[in-house]
């Protein structure tokens, strides 16, 4: 053996030294190159978690009625809404080491590129959760360099600035489990029917194996595959203390059912309304339209299923099918403002145009109500007469004359009480009221009860012709309905984001906006239009369906050339029912004239079916009821044929008594104290 030299050992110690110093360089470099990614990952800070998913909408008692949908079902699942046996079998089967390392496991890196090198292939991966989960956010499944580089990068940044649990659930919620279904949730309903927090191990150890290969392992793609993948994660499962091996062999045996089929049945519950949601959200929360399709918001609404049906059942068996009329329909809780049901059509999908919040349609008649109102803050009662009679109106100012008419020319020829004329619907004296109110008085009144379009001052308004929405008018109605209350439609009340925080919640708030007793007043004057005691030279307007009707109601039919209504209320819920054709086309067949009715009337017993019956109560004080002539609106004595009980304001109830009906020789009951004089308005107005 040589000895080295002197030399030789001095220059392999150079060397040494030099490939020491060039290791320190290198190890320096690579420490600094380190400080540099952690610095540069910690100044971008943590990156967002949002995914696509779907967002889901909800009736008010918590029922899915549909969902945003490109093709994928993504739903997020907190972690403890996640079945544990998946969560453990996930960790068991793709990263046994997760809550150990800090988004690498090096020792698994290193005995994978062993395992490859001896196989000269690459035949096992060594991707943590972390890792794969920065893919599935962020980056596509290519293979190049650069994505290698920005997921480790997108790595660091999840580890650094997210919890263990946080990365967990956000991997368990995006992962692929073949057909369309991304996350747990999507692939529990998918495969199984049920939510992730119900899947049994066998069930979750099936799934757990989807992921590594969704066409290849899905049990059904091929069961063989699936059965062979499930006993390997149970086996790791027992390897790592999470199961043991008597549970593991009892999920083998146990016999799996799969559904195959996306939760879809109820996607196309009341589309027309799911619209006037994605509407609201839009215009009234201010969400940009891709949260609103992707967020995976969950959005809850105050559509009831049950008068949802009855709605769509009645307004497709009451309307011949050769007809080409449409419908809208909208119900309302009066308390509240929360839109109940809607009907924008009689088929969706030949027209998604919504005609019960986008159509101005004119009212007709179901004007009045608001007109009358206003006429009883200035001075009028149930009981105030006019004459019913053709009249033309000619008018100072230079505008043309002006000739109502009522329905098919019939007319008193006489007195009628304003009670009678609402409840036949009396063309002349709604006109006479609204003339001598001043024509500008109707359109303030109906921007009070919350009417938006524009209202023409004309005459013809008392008439309603100028145009409304359907879902106004039953925003109107509810004011009625719950006693003078202002109310707006209502059809969110709850959102929340794809993590469960609530970024909207309704908050219902109720304010006086009519006076309690006029409006207590105008509702049983409403409840007139069913009674057959008010019946006149014509019959009240509601006969053709009061004997449907098997509680207290009170509403009000329109109808012009071409629009055809009816809007009605219980102390419960308000509904107003449109029928017309979409180009403005006359309205000139018996039975499409009456579909308005009869589809309110049939929709409100069977939405109001197993409620109880409740009647209109009275404000505490301010109005007085007493029983009256209803030909004269008199104080009815026991010789009137007929009595009807009528509400009054407080001080304007009648003090006159009928004598009509004496026998001769016979006087009647008379107040001494109060002397009877002509009604005011008929000294000023010279058509009364």
């Amino acid at each position: 053996m040589e000895i080295m030299t002197d030399h030789g050992f001095r220059k392999t110690i150079k060397y040494l030294r030099a490939l020491f110093f060039i290791s320190l360089i290198g190890m320096v470099c690579m420490a600094i190159v380190l400080i540099g990614i952690l610095t540069y990952a910690k100044v971008l800070g943590p990156p967002a978690l949002a995914v696509p998913q779907s967002t889901l909408y909800f009736s008010d008692d918590g029922t899915l009625i549909g969902e945003s949908n490109s093709g994928q079902k993504r739903y997020w699942a907190n972690l403890n809404k996640i079945s544990p046996d998946l969560v453990n079998a996930t960790i068991s089967i793709e990263d046994k080491n997760f809550y150990n390392h800090h988004g690498f496991d090096y020792k698994r890196i290193a005995g994978a590129m062993i395992a490859d090198v001896k196989a000269f292939a690459k035949v096992q991966g060594a991707s943590t959760i972390t890792q794969q989960y920065a893919r599935n956010l962020f980056l596509e499944h290519d293979k190049t360099w650069s994505r290698k580089i920005n997921e480790a990068l997108y790595t660091i940044r999840l580890e650094m600035n997210y919890s263990k649990k946080d990365i967990l659930e956000g991997y368990l919620n995006t992962i692929y489990y073949g057909n369309g279904a991304y996350g747990a949730e999507a692939a529990s309903q998918f495969y199984y029917g049920k939510k992730a927090s119900e899947l049994s191990l066998a069930e979750a150890s099936m799934l757990a194996g989807i992921p590594k290969g969704p066409s290849h392992y899905s049990p059904l793609s091929s069961m063989e595959n699936a059965k062979r993948r499930q006993k390997l994660i149970l086996a790791s499962m027992v390897q790592n203390g999470y199961i043991t091996k008597k549970q593991a062999k009892a999920a083998v045996e146990e016999k799996l059912v799969f559904t195959g089929a996306h939760n879809t049945q109820k996607v196309n519950t009341a589309p027309y309304f799911q619209d006037a949601v994605k509407n609201a959200l839009k215009n009234q929360l201010h969400l940009d339209e891709r949260t609103i399709a992707l967020g995976g918001l969950k959005v809850y609404t105050t559509l009831n299923l049950k008068q949802q049906k009855a709605a769509e059942e009645q307004i497709q068996n009451k309307i011949d099918s050769s007809s080409k009329i449409q419908m809208a329909l909208v119900a309302m809780d009066p308390k509240n403002g929360y839109v109940k049901a809607m009907v924008g059509g009689r088929d969706y999908e030949k027209s998604p145009f919504n005609r019960a919040v986008q159509a101005i349609r004119q009212p007709g008649s179901t004007i009045k109500p608001l007109l009358y109102y206003a006429a009883l803050g200035h001075g009028f009662t149930p009981s105030s007469t006019m004459r019913s009679e053709s009249t033309t109106f000619h008018f100072d100012d230079g505008r043309p004359e002006y000739t109502p008419h009522n329905f098919n020319n019939h007319y008193a020829n006489g007195e009628i009480t304003l009670a009678q004329a609402l409840a036949v619907s009396d063309n002349i004296y709604a006109v006479k009221t609204h003339l001598f109110l001043g024509e500008e008085v109707l359109a303030d009144t109906a921007k009070k009860f919350g009417l938006s379009t524009k209202m023409a001052q004309v005459p013809s308004l008392a008439l309603g012709t100028s145009g409304v929405r359907v879902i106004e008018m039953a925003n109107a109605y509810s004011m009625f309905a719950n006693g003078g209350k202002s109310v707006h439609p209502i059809l969110v009340t709850r959102v929340e984001d794809y993590n469960g925080k609530v970024i909207f919640e309704r908050k219902t708030e109720t304010e006086k906006a009519l006076d309690p007793a006029k409006a207590y007043v105008m509702t049983q004057m409403m409840a007139g239009v069913f009674d057959n005691k008010l019946n006149g030279y014509a019959k009240v307007t509601g006969s053709t369906i009061a004997d449907e009707l098997t509680r207290p109601y009170a509403g009000k039919s329109g109808s012009t050339e071409t629009d055809s209504w009816m809007i009605g209320f219980t102390p419960q819920l308000v509904t107003a029912v449109w029928a017309g054709y979409d180009v403005g086309q006359p309205i000139e067949l018996r039975p499409e004239k009456s579909y308005a009715k009869k589809v309110w009337a049939g929709f409100m017993e069977e939405a109001l079916d197993g409620r109880p019956v409740k009647a209109f109560k009275p404000p505490k004080d301010g109005v007085v009821g007493v029983y009256v002539n209803p030909e004269n609106g008199k104080l009815a004595t026991d010789n009137c044929p007929v009595r009807r009980f009528t509400y009054y304001v407080a001080g304007t109830e009648p003090t006159e008594y009928c004598t009509e009906h004496l026998k001769k020789g016979e006087s009647g009951p008379v107040k001494e104290e109060k002397k009877v004089k002509k009604p005011w308005y008929k000294r000023i107005l010279p058509w009364s």
